[in-house]
Protein backbone atom coordinates (compact mmCIF):
# COMPACT_ATOMS: atom_id res chain seq x y z
CA UNK A 1 0.00 0.00 0.00
CA UNK A 2 1.17 3.27 -0.90
CA UNK A 3 -0.27 6.86 0.01
CA UNK A 4 1.16 10.37 -1.94
CA UNK A 5 1.65 13.49 -0.58
CA UNK A 6 -0.83 14.65 -3.42
CA UNK A 7 -3.84 12.62 -2.20
CA UNK A 8 -3.42 13.93 1.80
CA UNK A 9 -3.06 17.11 0.22
CA UNK A 10 -6.63 17.12 -1.42
CA UNK A 11 -8.33 15.79 1.97
CA UNK A 12 -9.27 18.36 4.72
CA UNK A 13 -7.48 18.76 8.33
CA UNK A 14 -9.68 16.42 9.89
CA UNK A 15 -9.05 13.80 7.14
CA UNK A 16 -4.96 14.40 7.58
CA UNK A 17 -5.89 14.36 11.72
CA UNK A 18 -7.36 10.85 11.59
CA UNK A 19 -4.69 9.83 9.11
CA UNK A 20 -1.73 10.82 11.66
CA UNK A 21 -3.79 9.40 14.52
CA UNK A 22 -4.27 5.82 12.99
CA UNK A 23 -1.23 5.68 11.86
CA UNK A 24 0.45 6.44 14.86
CA UNK A 25 -1.53 3.75 16.91
CA UNK A 26 -0.51 1.31 14.38
CA UNK A 27 3.24 2.16 14.52
CA UNK A 28 2.53 1.74 18.75
CA UNK A 29 1.21 -1.10 18.07
CA UNK A 30 3.53 -2.63 15.47
CA UNK A 31 6.64 -1.93 17.03
CA UNK A 32 6.28 -3.17 20.40
CA UNK A 33 5.70 -6.82 19.30
CA UNK A 34 8.29 -6.84 16.69
CA UNK A 35 10.79 -6.13 19.93
CA UNK A 36 9.05 -8.67 21.79
CA UNK A 37 9.12 -11.16 18.74
CA UNK A 38 12.98 -10.59 18.41
CA UNK A 39 14.57 -10.62 21.70
CA UNK A 40 15.87 -13.35 23.58
CA UNK A 41 14.91 -14.18 27.42
CA UNK A 42 17.70 -12.02 29.44
CA UNK A 43 17.75 -15.14 32.25
CA UNK A 44 20.18 -17.63 32.46
CA UNK A 45 18.27 -20.62 32.79
CA UNK A 46 14.28 -19.83 32.60
CA UNK A 47 12.44 -18.50 29.88
CA UNK A 48 10.10 -15.62 29.83
CA UNK A 49 6.43 -16.37 28.42
CA UNK A 50 6.38 -13.71 25.32
CA UNK A 51 3.01 -12.67 26.54
CA UNK A 52 3.95 -12.36 29.80
CA UNK A 53 6.50 -9.77 28.28
CA UNK A 54 3.78 -8.44 26.33
CA UNK A 55 1.58 -7.48 29.11
CA UNK A 56 4.49 -5.90 30.71
CA UNK A 57 4.93 -3.46 28.33
CA UNK A 58 1.52 -2.43 28.63
CA UNK A 59 2.40 -1.12 32.44
CA UNK A 60 1.03 2.70 33.20
CA UNK A 61 3.55 4.93 34.09
CA UNK A 62 3.70 4.84 37.59
CA UNK A 63 6.11 5.59 40.42
CA UNK A 64 8.74 2.91 40.14
CA UNK A 65 11.27 3.87 43.10
CA UNK A 66 8.76 3.27 46.09
CA UNK A 67 7.92 -0.34 46.40
CA UNK A 68 9.90 -3.69 47.99
CA UNK A 69 12.05 -6.37 47.29
CA UNK A 70 10.11 -10.08 47.11
CA UNK A 71 11.70 -13.12 46.68
CA UNK A 72 12.40 -14.24 42.67
CA UNK A 73 13.76 -17.66 42.70
CA UNK A 74 14.65 -18.07 39.22
CA UNK A 75 17.92 -16.03 40.48
CA UNK A 76 19.57 -13.40 38.72
CA UNK A 77 20.36 -12.73 34.81
CA UNK A 78 23.85 -13.89 35.08
CA UNK A 79 26.25 -15.29 37.11
CA UNK A 80 30.11 -14.94 37.49
CA UNK A 81 30.55 -17.96 35.31
CA UNK A 82 28.68 -16.42 32.55
CA UNK A 83 29.82 -12.82 32.64
CA UNK A 84 33.60 -12.91 32.33
CA UNK A 85 33.69 -9.28 32.63
CA UNK A 86 33.14 -8.67 36.71
CA UNK A 87 36.41 -7.10 38.23
CA UNK A 88 37.63 -8.78 41.39
CA UNK A 89 36.07 -6.48 43.65
CA UNK A 90 32.39 -7.24 42.52
CA UNK A 91 33.04 -10.84 42.32
CA UNK A 92 31.39 -12.12 45.37
CA UNK A 93 31.23 -15.24 44.22
CA UNK A 94 34.91 -15.83 43.18
CA UNK A 95 36.02 -15.22 46.35
CA UNK A 96 34.27 -17.59 48.49
CA UNK A 97 30.79 -16.13 49.62
CA UNK A 98 28.83 -18.59 50.71
CA UNK A 99 25.50 -17.80 50.33
CA UNK A 100 23.33 -17.32 47.40
CA UNK A 101 20.29 -15.65 48.58
CA UNK A 102 20.79 -11.96 48.00
CA UNK A 103 20.54 -12.51 44.48
CA UNK A 104 17.54 -13.88 44.40
CA UNK A 105 15.13 -10.78 45.04
CA UNK A 106 13.13 -8.53 42.42
CA UNK A 107 12.11 -4.92 43.26
CA UNK A 108 8.08 -4.29 43.07
CA UNK A 109 6.97 -1.19 42.85
CA UNK A 110 3.86 -0.70 44.87
CA UNK A 111 1.66 0.77 41.90
CA UNK A 112 2.91 -1.24 39.35
CA UNK A 113 5.35 -4.08 37.72
CA UNK A 114 8.49 -3.25 37.01
CA UNK A 115 9.80 -4.99 33.78
CA UNK A 116 12.40 -7.05 33.08
CA UNK A 117 15.46 -5.80 31.54
CA UNK A 118 15.53 -6.94 27.70
CA UNK A 119 18.89 -6.71 26.58
CA UNK A 120 17.46 -6.45 22.53
CA UNK A 121 15.44 -3.71 23.40
CA UNK A 122 17.82 -1.77 25.29
CA UNK A 123 20.37 -2.08 22.50
CA UNK A 124 17.67 -0.84 19.79
CA UNK A 125 16.51 2.32 21.94
CA UNK A 126 20.68 3.02 22.21
CA UNK A 127 21.79 2.19 18.73
CA UNK A 128 23.86 5.07 17.15
CA UNK A 129 23.96 6.48 20.33
CA UNK A 130 26.94 7.26 23.71
CA UNK A 131 26.25 6.78 27.36
CA UNK A 132 28.68 8.07 30.23
CA UNK A 133 28.48 7.02 33.77
CA UNK A 134 30.20 10.21 35.27
CA UNK A 135 31.12 9.73 39.37
CA UNK A 136 32.95 7.12 41.24
CA UNK A 137 33.38 4.08 41.48
CA UNK A 138 29.60 2.75 42.49
CA UNK A 139 28.84 4.21 39.20
CA UNK A 140 31.35 2.18 37.72
CA UNK A 141 29.63 -0.49 39.42
CA UNK A 142 26.77 0.49 37.60
CA UNK A 143 27.91 0.23 34.47
CA UNK A 144 30.14 -2.72 35.24
CA UNK A 145 26.45 -4.68 35.91
CA UNK A 146 25.07 -3.26 32.18
CA UNK A 147 27.91 -4.70 30.62
CA UNK A 148 26.71 -8.11 32.38
CA UNK A 149 23.65 -7.37 31.10
CA UNK A 150 24.45 -6.73 27.65
CA UNK A 151 26.36 -9.62 27.37
CA UNK A 152 23.20 -12.46 26.87
CA UNK A 153 23.53 -10.82 23.38
CA UNK A 154 26.50 -9.01 22.21
CA UNK A 155 30.35 -8.45 23.53
CA UNK A 156 31.72 -5.09 23.30
CA UNK A 157 35.52 -4.30 22.16
CA UNK A 158 37.54 -2.06 24.94
CA UNK A 159 38.27 0.83 22.73
CA UNK A 160 39.70 2.69 26.02
CA UNK A 161 43.22 2.83 24.61
CA UNK A 162 41.73 5.23 22.06
CA UNK A 163 40.58 7.64 23.98
CA UNK A 164 42.92 7.80 27.63
CA UNK A 165 46.17 6.62 28.88
CA UNK A 166 44.22 5.64 31.83
CA UNK A 167 42.59 2.73 31.51
CA UNK A 168 42.37 2.04 35.35
CA UNK A 169 39.74 4.89 35.90
CA UNK A 170 38.52 5.78 32.62
CA UNK A 171 37.13 2.69 30.07
CA UNK A 172 35.25 3.02 26.52
CA UNK A 173 33.42 -0.14 25.25
CA UNK A 174 31.85 -0.47 21.74
CA UNK A 175 28.88 -2.46 20.36
CA UNK A 176 29.78 -2.54 16.69
CA UNK A 177 26.69 -3.97 15.86
CA UNK A 178 24.73 -1.26 17.47
CA UNK A 179 27.25 1.40 16.68
CA UNK A 180 26.80 2.38 20.62
CA UNK A 181 29.78 3.55 23.00
CA UNK A 182 29.48 2.85 26.48
CA UNK A 183 32.04 4.79 28.58
CA UNK A 184 32.64 5.56 32.33
CA UNK A 185 34.74 8.77 33.37
CA UNK A 186 36.29 8.54 36.53
CA UNK A 187 35.88 11.74 38.80
CA UNK A 188 34.55 11.18 42.34
CA UNK A 189 33.80 14.73 43.57
CA UNK A 190 32.85 16.04 39.80
CA UNK A 191 34.76 19.54 40.49
CA UNK A 192 38.41 19.73 40.42
CA UNK A 193 40.22 18.14 43.36
CA UNK A 194 43.28 17.73 44.76
CA UNK A 195 45.40 16.60 47.65
CA UNK A 196 46.00 18.52 50.72
CA UNK A 197 47.50 16.43 53.24
CA UNK A 198 51.55 16.50 52.70
CA UNK A 199 51.54 13.13 54.03
CA UNK A 200 50.42 12.40 50.47
CA UNK A 201 46.99 10.42 49.65
CA UNK A 202 44.78 7.99 51.73
CA UNK A 203 41.47 6.86 52.23
CA UNK A 204 40.86 9.16 54.50
CA UNK A 205 43.06 12.11 54.12
CA UNK A 206 42.34 15.72 53.68
CA UNK A 207 41.93 17.14 50.20
CA UNK A 208 40.77 20.40 48.54
CA UNK A 209 37.75 21.19 46.49
CA UNK A 210 37.18 23.59 43.75
CA UNK A 211 33.59 23.87 44.22
CA UNK A 212 32.52 26.27 41.61
CA UNK A 213 35.11 24.44 38.64
CA UNK A 214 33.86 20.87 37.20
CA UNK A 215 36.10 18.49 36.94
CA UNK A 216 38.16 18.34 33.22
CA UNK A 217 38.35 14.54 33.10
CA UNK A 218 34.28 13.95 32.73
CA UNK A 219 33.62 17.72 31.73
CA UNK A 220 36.49 18.07 28.50
CA UNK A 221 34.61 14.76 26.98
CA UNK A 222 30.78 14.77 27.25
CA UNK A 223 29.90 17.20 25.18
CA UNK A 224 29.01 14.35 22.75
CA UNK A 225 27.46 11.54 24.99
CA UNK A 226 23.85 11.00 24.00
CA UNK A 227 23.04 9.74 27.65
CA UNK A 228 24.78 10.86 30.68
CA UNK A 229 24.40 8.96 34.11
CA UNK A 230 25.73 11.11 37.12
CA UNK A 231 26.47 10.12 40.44
CA UNK A 232 28.66 11.14 43.50
CA UNK A 233 28.61 9.90 47.38
CA UNK A 234 30.90 8.40 49.60
CA UNK A 235 34.01 10.55 49.06
CA UNK A 236 32.11 13.44 50.53
CA UNK A 237 32.50 12.25 53.97
CA UNK A 238 36.16 12.53 54.09
CA UNK A 239 38.04 15.72 55.61
CA UNK A 240 37.49 18.71 52.36
CA UNK A 241 38.53 22.20 51.95
CA UNK A 242 36.00 24.29 50.14
CA UNK A 243 37.25 26.71 47.58
CA UNK A 244 35.26 29.46 45.35
CA UNK A 245 36.67 32.02 43.15
CA UNK A 246 39.91 30.42 44.45
CA UNK A 247 39.73 31.25 47.78
CA UNK A 248 38.71 28.84 50.45
CA UNK A 249 35.66 29.85 52.28
CA UNK A 250 35.12 26.94 54.39
CA UNK A 251 35.81 23.31 55.50
CA UNK A 252 34.15 19.93 56.32
CA UNK A 253 35.90 18.10 59.12
CA UNK A 254 39.48 19.51 58.32
CA UNK A 255 40.26 20.44 62.42
CA UNK A 256 41.71 24.00 61.03
CA UNK A 257 40.67 26.86 63.54
CA UNK A 258 41.10 29.44 60.93
CA UNK A 259 38.69 27.84 57.95
CA UNK A 260 34.74 27.98 58.98
CA UNK A 261 32.93 24.88 59.35
CA UNK A 262 30.37 23.94 57.06
CA UNK A 263 28.45 20.26 57.02
CA UNK A 264 29.21 17.72 54.52
CA UNK A 265 26.31 18.51 52.87
CA UNK A 266 27.17 21.90 51.03
CA UNK A 267 30.48 20.57 49.27
CA UNK A 268 27.65 18.19 48.26
CA UNK A 269 25.54 20.18 46.94
CA UNK A 270 27.46 22.56 44.91
CA UNK A 271 29.35 19.83 43.50
CA UNK A 272 26.16 18.71 42.10
CA UNK A 273 24.94 22.22 41.16
CA UNK A 274 28.38 23.09 39.42
CA UNK A 275 27.99 19.88 37.18
CA UNK A 276 24.22 20.45 36.21
CA UNK A 277 25.25 23.89 35.19
CA UNK A 278 28.02 23.44 33.19
CA UNK A 279 25.75 20.60 31.07
CA UNK A 280 23.41 23.35 31.02
CA UNK A 281 26.40 25.57 29.53
CA UNK A 282 27.65 23.22 27.01
CA UNK A 283 27.09 24.58 23.88
CA UNK A 284 26.88 21.42 22.14
CA UNK A 285 25.00 19.15 24.62
CA UNK A 286 22.04 17.55 23.17
CA UNK A 287 22.01 15.00 25.91
CA UNK A 288 19.79 13.52 28.61
CA UNK A 289 20.88 13.48 31.94
CA UNK A 290 20.37 11.08 34.44
CA UNK A 291 20.73 11.76 38.49
CA UNK A 292 21.37 8.53 40.28
CA UNK A 293 20.72 9.21 43.59
CA UNK A 294 22.89 8.48 46.73
CA UNK A 295 23.68 4.97 47.37
CA UNK A 296 23.60 4.21 50.49
CA UNK A 297 26.17 2.08 52.66
CA UNK A 298 25.69 -0.54 55.24
CA UNK A 299 28.19 -1.05 57.90
CA UNK A 300 27.61 -2.45 61.53
CA UNK A 301 30.08 -2.68 64.40
CA UNK A 302 31.85 0.10 63.55
CA UNK A 303 32.59 2.55 60.32
CA UNK A 304 34.54 1.37 57.56
CA UNK A 305 38.17 2.06 59.29
CA UNK A 306 36.93 0.81 62.50
CA UNK A 307 36.31 -2.99 62.48
CA UNK A 308 32.87 -2.73 60.87
CA UNK A 309 31.17 -5.00 58.28
CA UNK A 310 27.88 -5.91 56.44
CA UNK A 311 27.30 -9.41 57.51
CA UNK A 312 23.60 -9.75 56.74
CA UNK A 313 22.45 -12.60 54.04
CA UNK A 314 18.66 -10.73 53.00
CA UNK A 315 16.97 -7.89 53.00
CA UNK A 316 15.53 -5.13 55.24
CA UNK A 317 11.79 -4.56 55.22
CA UNK A 318 10.32 -1.01 55.16
CA UNK A 319 9.62 -1.54 58.71
CA UNK A 320 12.87 -2.46 59.68
CA UNK A 321 14.95 0.60 57.85
CA UNK A 322 14.06 4.15 56.97
CA UNK A 323 15.47 6.53 54.99
CA UNK A 324 16.91 8.98 57.37
CA UNK A 325 19.35 11.19 58.69
CA UNK A 326 22.39 11.34 56.51
CA UNK A 327 20.82 9.22 53.55
CA UNK A 328 17.91 11.65 53.62
CA UNK A 329 19.86 14.64 53.87
CA UNK A 330 22.27 13.23 50.84
CA UNK A 331 19.08 12.25 48.86
CA UNK A 332 16.88 15.53 49.33
CA UNK A 333 20.25 17.60 48.27
CA UNK A 334 20.70 16.16 44.60
CA UNK A 335 17.09 15.98 44.39
CA UNK A 336 16.50 20.02 44.69
CA UNK A 337 19.55 20.83 42.47
CA UNK A 338 18.31 18.31 40.47
CA UNK A 339 14.73 20.33 39.82
CA UNK A 340 16.38 23.41 39.19
CA UNK A 341 18.78 22.21 36.63
CA UNK A 342 15.17 20.24 35.09
CA UNK A 343 13.65 23.64 35.04
CA UNK A 344 16.76 24.98 33.50
CA UNK A 345 16.91 22.60 31.20
CA UNK A 346 13.44 23.19 29.90
CA UNK A 347 14.61 26.64 28.21
CA UNK A 348 17.14 24.97 26.18
CA UNK A 349 15.44 21.45 25.67
CA UNK A 350 17.63 20.12 27.33
CA UNK A 351 16.11 16.62 29.95
CA UNK A 352 17.40 16.05 33.59
CA UNK A 353 15.88 12.71 34.72
CA UNK A 354 16.00 11.01 38.21
CA UNK A 355 16.98 7.76 38.96
CA UNK A 356 16.18 7.33 42.65
CA UNK A 357 18.42 4.45 43.35
CA UNK A 358 18.71 5.30 47.22
CA UNK A 359 15.34 4.09 49.28
CA UNK A 360 15.39 0.65 47.14
CA UNK A 361 19.40 0.51 48.17
CA UNK A 362 18.95 1.05 51.55
CA UNK A 363 17.02 -1.66 52.28
CA UNK A 364 19.93 -4.12 50.80
CA UNK A 365 22.56 -4.49 53.60
CA UNK A 366 23.09 -7.92 51.95
CA UNK A 367 24.58 -6.70 49.14
CA UNK A 368 27.75 -5.91 49.44
CA UNK A 369 31.16 -7.99 48.91
CA UNK A 370 31.78 -7.52 52.70
CA UNK A 371 34.88 -9.30 52.67
CA UNK A 372 34.20 -11.15 49.82
CA UNK A 373 35.31 -8.96 46.84
CA UNK A 374 39.43 -8.10 46.05
CA UNK A 375 40.59 -4.78 45.42
CA UNK A 376 44.42 -3.37 44.30
CA UNK A 377 43.26 -0.21 45.86
CA UNK A 378 41.20 -1.74 48.66
CA UNK A 379 43.09 -3.05 52.25
CA UNK A 380 41.85 -6.50 52.18
CA UNK A 381 41.20 -6.37 56.11
CA UNK A 382 38.38 -3.90 55.59
CA UNK A 383 34.67 -4.79 54.70
CA UNK A 384 33.33 -3.38 51.62
CA UNK A 385 30.35 -2.38 52.84
CA UNK A 386 30.48 0.64 50.06
CA UNK A 387 29.70 -1.47 46.53
CA UNK A 388 27.95 -3.76 45.30
CA UNK A 389 28.10 -7.45 44.44
CA UNK A 390 27.91 -8.79 40.83
CA UNK A 391 25.14 -9.82 40.10
CA UNK A 392 23.10 -8.81 42.94
CA UNK A 393 20.75 -6.03 43.64
CA UNK A 394 22.84 -3.37 41.89
CA UNK A 395 21.65 -4.96 38.49
CA UNK A 396 18.00 -3.44 39.70
CA UNK A 397 19.72 0.30 38.41
CA UNK A 398 20.02 -0.75 34.87
CA UNK A 399 16.28 -1.80 35.26
CA UNK A 400 15.36 0.94 36.79
CA UNK A 401 17.63 3.03 33.53
CA UNK A 402 16.20 1.17 30.54
CA UNK A 403 12.75 1.63 32.30
CA UNK A 404 12.98 5.92 32.23
CA UNK A 405 14.78 5.92 29.05
CA UNK A 406 12.21 4.18 27.26
CA UNK A 407 9.56 6.53 29.31
CA UNK A 408 11.55 9.67 27.63
CA UNK A 409 11.88 7.96 24.48
CA UNK A 410 7.88 7.65 24.73
CA UNK A 411 7.24 11.23 25.61
CA UNK A 412 9.54 12.75 23.35
CA UNK A 413 7.62 10.89 20.53
CA UNK A 414 4.06 11.92 22.21
CA UNK A 415 5.50 15.64 21.84
CA UNK A 416 6.70 15.54 18.38
CA UNK A 417 3.04 13.98 17.37
CA UNK A 418 1.00 16.52 19.18
CA UNK A 419 2.76 19.12 17.17
CA UNK A 420 1.86 17.74 13.72
CA UNK A 421 -1.49 16.97 15.30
Amino acid sequence: MKFHATELSSGNSSQKRLFLIAFTLIFLTIIPLYLLKNSRSPLPSHSVNISDLRSRERVKECDIFTGKWVPYLRGPYYTNATCNLIIDQQNCMKFGRPDTEFMKWRWRPEECELPFFNTVQFLGLVRGKSMAFVGDSVGRNQMQSLLCLLASVVHPVDVSHKYTSDTTYFRYWFYSDYRFTLATLWSPFLVKSCDADPSGHSLNSLMNLYLDQADKAWASQIENFDYVVISAGQWFFRPLIYYLNGQIVSCHNCNKENITAVTKYYGYRMAFRTAFRTLLRLKGFKGITFLRTFSPSHFENGAWNAGGSCPRTKPYTSEEMKLEDYNLEFYLTQVEELKKAEKEGRKRGLKFVLLATTEAMLLRPDGHPNHYGHSLHWNVTVADCVHWCLPGPIDTWNEFLLYVIKREAQRSFRGELQKIV
